[in-house]
């Protein structure tokens, strides 16, 4: 390598919402909230993977998210991964800290091209040859990319029928990472101006709480049988039922019965009966405009439906977040490896949006866009599907009351280790340390309720002089698991291939539940082993 230096900056924003915690586990191995990575002259590439490496151990931690900062290094494989969204994140973070602007055969470029091949060492679980059904013809589908491509559209991707996603993209080429694997001009977006630019706006602008995706919603109602719109060929592509948990029926609610989705579905179906009642009148002075026959619950509930699982944020120039609906990028299919995890702002040179891979996509393999870090519950609701592979997201939340710590010395640390409003917990094959004190389990509730228990400082030596203590936080956590897993009852003996779509989707993330509860109930009666163990045979 050539006689140059490099100065990496990495800095903890103060502006992280889990800066406290962040902190405290930079300290744990050994950095600061900023340090700088000097490398300079002939650098072998032994010396190269120690600097990334220690870039790495900065940047997973700068890039944790709510749920990885809880569960924290119990969650890490034993190479110091937290997860595949994770590795991405920090990899493509220390990317682009180099800078862009460098001549050939610097220092810089050899940095970013061992870090591409990182990146390109980074496998989801979903990486194979996409099986496509090729019954299924996507003539819809063809003159919607058709449509797109007449008006701008660049496309690296094929709309397929895939079996096991319904429709999705496959990637036409080998597309590595950088590589932009779709390009929709704003032109070609379906954005609030289309409904600022109708007859519709006048009267909506002066209905009191009217919000632009309200309007939005309304507009599409309409727009979607106009056989002159512009968009024509994008509502053609839809489908008549997007079948998500909106439109379960009394079977599949009644499946559901012991589960918070439960819940969360019957609250989201009875906010939008409200929503729709008090819309509905107000629009009745103006049929000319809103013709009833457009404008049913059921029509509604589709639109609904249509912008949960299909709308994304936009950030435009003015700064400003927009929902919109994004023709044939629809067609990218949610994974918890996603290949595309950087979008969403229009390119100020392009006026487009771009989807950049974040990660390698081959050739003949389904690309994937991450709608979010949700839970298989949310998904279900407003997007109509449950995740392939283990969702880490898939937590069973708590609700506590944060402990007073007045008497505490060390109020930063206090901060960092009880300032969390809800704990939660997950399946714990998800963990990699199942040895006493931690049993699987996220260590932040484990400390919560020693606390509870009376129990101030948890180091390993007040834990060893304290196991009654730990005896009774696990009994206690088994007891309310316990009750859960009664709650849920017991797996359906129904043949799953002769039901309702809506009754096996609920079954199917019954299913998931009772294995989250059971590993759950798992960890905690072998910890209670341990800890009994440890009172009979106390360690030397």
């Amino acid at each position: 390598m050539s006689e140059t230096a490099v100065e990496l900056c990495l800095e903890l924003s103060q502006d992280d919402p889990f800066y406290q915690h962040k902190k405290k586990l930079l300290s744990s191995k050994g950095f600061g909230v900023k340090e700088t990575v000097s490398l300079s002259g002939s650098l072998s590439q032994q010396l190269l993977n120690d600097a990334l490496e220690k870039l790495l151990q900065f940047g997973r931690i700068a890039n944790l998210d709510k749920v990885e900062v809880y569960f924290g290094d119990n969650a890490c494989s034993p190479a110091g991964v937290y997860s595949v969204r994770n590795e991405i994140s920090a990899l493509t973070w220390i990317f682009s800290l180099i800078p862009a602007s460098c001549k050939q055969q610097t220092l810089e470029v050899s940095l970013r091209e061992a870090l591409k091949v990182r990146i390109s060492e980074v496998i989801g679980a979903e990486e194979e040859k996409a099986r496509v059904d090729d019954s299924y013809r996507c003539e819809k589908e063809s003159r919607l990319v058709e449509w797109g491509q007449r008006n701008g559209v660049k496309t690296k991707l094929q709309i397929a029928q895939i079996e096991g996603y319904g429709r999705g993209a496959i990637a036409t080429e080998d597309l590595k990472f950088g590589d932009v694997a779709l390009e929709i001009p704003i032109s070609s977006v379906i954005s609030e101006v289309y409904v600022y630019n109708s007859d519709m706006h006048p009267i909506l602008e002066k209905i009191n709480g009217m919000t632009c995706e309200t309007m939005m919603l309304l507009w599409t109602m309409r727009e979607k049988h106009n056989p002159e719109s512009k968009f024509k060929p994008y509502f053609d592509s839809l489908q008549e039922s997007f079948c998500t948990g909106l439109s379960f029926g009394v079977d599949a609610i009644m499946v559901l019965d012991g589960t918070l989705l439960l819940d969360e579905i019957m609250q989201s179906k009875e906010l939008l009966r409200e929503r729709y009642d008090e819309l509905i009148p107000l629009l009745s002075n103006h049929k000319n405009v809103f013709p009833p026959e457009m404008y049913t619950w059921e029509h509604y509930l589709w639109a609904c439906e249509l912008y949960y699982s299909n709308s994304m944020q936009i950030k435009f120039p003015d700064g400003k977040l927009k929902t919109c609906l994004i023709p044939v990028a629809g067609f990218l299919n949610h994974s918890i490896h996603p290949h595309i995890v950087k979008y969403g702002k229009v390119d100020l040179e392009t006026s487009s949006l771009k989807f950049p891979l974040s990660r390698p996509c081959n050739k003949g393999e389904q690309c994937y866009l991450s709608y979010g870090n949700y839970s298989s519950s949310h998904l279900l609701t407003f997007y109509g599907f449950l995740p392939k592979g283990d969702n880490p997201y898939d937590i069973i939340p708590l609700d506590v009351d944060v402990i007073d710590d007045d008497d505490d010395d060390d109020e930063e640390d206090m901060e960092s280790e009880y300032s969390w409003t809800t704990h939660m917990l997950r399946g714990t094959w998800l963990s990699s340390n199942h040895d006493i004190f931690h049993y699987g389990l996220p260590t932040p509730l484990l400390n919560y309720l020693r606390r509870a228990h009376g129990l101030v400082h948890h180091s390993e030596t007040d834990l060893w002089e304290n196991l009654e203590v730990e005896m009774g936080v696990l009994e206690n956590l088994k007891s309310t698991f316990d009750d859960m897993m009664q709650n849920l009852g017991d797996a359906d003996a129904v043949d799953r291939e002769n039901v309702e779509w809506d009754v096996k989707m609920a079954m199917d993330f019954k299913e998931r539940q009772r294995k989250i509860v059971s590993s759950i109930l798992d960890s905690c009666s072998a910890g209670i082993k341990l800890v009994q163990e440890a009172i009979t045979k106390p360690p030397v």
